[in-house]
């Protein structure tokens, strides 16, 4: 067998692997845990560190990015059948 070939497969099968588990994960969990406030929903304030809603996410949870893609090329889609 030649040597780029098992290169090229021992390169591409994890790769594939890893891109598959992940527009399953989007599939089955589209929504995960907003970093910037771990999820609950409310970040605190530099100034005397009050309790506010979190901008980014406003309840603890957003969209993934598998999931905005996957969105938007399916509203491309369905747009470009009308």
């Amino acid at each position: 067998m030649d040597p780029l070939l098992t290169l090229a497969i021992t390169v591409a099968a994890p790769a594939a692997l890893v891109t598959l588990g992940y527009a399953g994960l989007c599939y089955v969990r589209p929504f995960t845990r907003c970093r910037r406030c771990a999820g609950t929903g409310q970040t605190t304030t530099r100034f005397l560190r009050r309790p506010r809603a979190c901008r980014r996410c406003d309840r603890g949870i957003h969209l993934r990015v598998g999931r905005r893609i996957f969105a938007y090329f399916h509203r491309i889609r369905s747009e470009a059948t009308r």
